[in-house]
C-alpha cells in the first residue's frame, strides 16, 4: 500500500451567500460570499446555507465545495498591484480557503477529511465572466485560467459538519500520478496531446464535464472557444 502524504491545513474560514442581481441586464450570482463563523452542514449538492445561481453551470453534486488555496493571494497582489487590497480570502467566491493546500501538492481524486465529511477532488475551476466583474477585472478569468491558480472543485463522499478552524486533512491518494496543476494545465490547453486527453478522460474520478471536455480534445482537430465564458 502506497503512504499517503502527510498533508493538512486548518480552515482560515467557510463562506456562503445567497443570490443577487448584481449588475444590471446580466445574470444573477451567489459569487459574492460572506465569511461565517456558524457551523455549516455539508450534503451532496454543497452546504446547505449557500446557493448558487445558475444551476447548468454552477453547484451540483460534483461542485459541491469550491476550495481556493490563500497562498496565491500575494502572487495576485504583485500581478494587480492596483488592486492589491482586493485580494484576500473569500474574494473570488470561494467556499474554504486554506494556506498549505493547492494546486501543485494536491492531485486529481485525493480524498479529505473536511470538519466531519468527507470530500473528493474531482476537477478545477473553469472562471467565467462573473469573476471580472465580481472583482472589476476585466482580465481576471483568463489570468485565473492561464495560470491554473483556480481552486478546486469537491464531491461530497459522506456528509457532515463544517465550520471555520476546522481542519481539511488528506486521507487517502487513488492518483497520484495526476497532480491537480497538470490536469487543470490540460484542461485548458488549446493542443493537448491526444493521448493525455484520452487518459484524462477515462479517469472515473474527474467530474463527468471535464471528461467530456477531454474526450473533444481526442480529436487533434478540436478547436475550443472559450470568449463567452471569459467575456460573457
Amino acid at each position: 500500500m502506497k503512504a499517503v502524504p502527510d498533508l493538512s491545513a486548518e480552515i482560515i474560514s467557510v463562506f456562503v451567500g445567497n443570490v443577487e442581481s448584481r449588475w444590471p441586464g446580466k445574470a444573477a450570482s451567489a459569487i459574492a460570499k460572506k465569511a461565517t463563523d456558524a457551523l455549516l452542514h455539508l450534503e451532496a449538492i454543497g452546504f446547505v446555507e449557500d446557493s448558487q445561481a445558475d444551476l447548468k453551470v454552477h453547484g451540483g453534486p460534483e461542485k459541491a465545495v469550491h476550495h481556493y488555496a490563500a497562498d496565491h493571494m500575494e502572487y495576485w497582489r504583485q500581478t494587480f498591484p492596483d488592486d492589491a487590497d482586493r485580494f484576500r480570502p473569500g474574494c473570488f467566491g470561494e467556499n474554504i480557503s486554506t494556506i498549505g493546500l493547492n494546486e501543485q501538492n494536491l492531485c486529481l481524486g485525493d480524498i479529505l477529511a473536511m470538519g466531519t465529511a468527507t470530500v473528493q477532488i474531482c476537477q478545477g475551476r473553469q472562471p467565467c465572466w462573473k469573476l471580472n466583474a465580481h472583482t472589476g477585472n476585466p482580465r481576471m478569468a483568463a489570468a485565473f485560467q492561464q495560470t491554473a491558480r483556480t481552486g478546486w472543485y469537491y464531491r461530497v463522499l459522506e456528509a457532515g459538519t463544517v465550520r471555520g478552524g476546522d481542519m481539511v486533512r488528506l486521507v487517502d491518494r487513488p492518483h497520484a500520478d495526476w497532480i491537480l496543476q497538470h490536469v487543470i494545465e490540460a484542461r485548458f490547453e488549446a493542443d493537448l496531446d491526444p493521448d493525455r486527453a484520452r487518459a484524462l478522460s477515462d479517469l472515473p474520478v474527474l467530474s463527468e464535464s471535464w471528461r467530456k471536455s477531454f474526450l473533444r480534445k481526442r480529436d487533434r482537430f478540436f478547436k475550443e472557444n472559450t470568449d463567452a465564458r471569459l467575456k460573457g
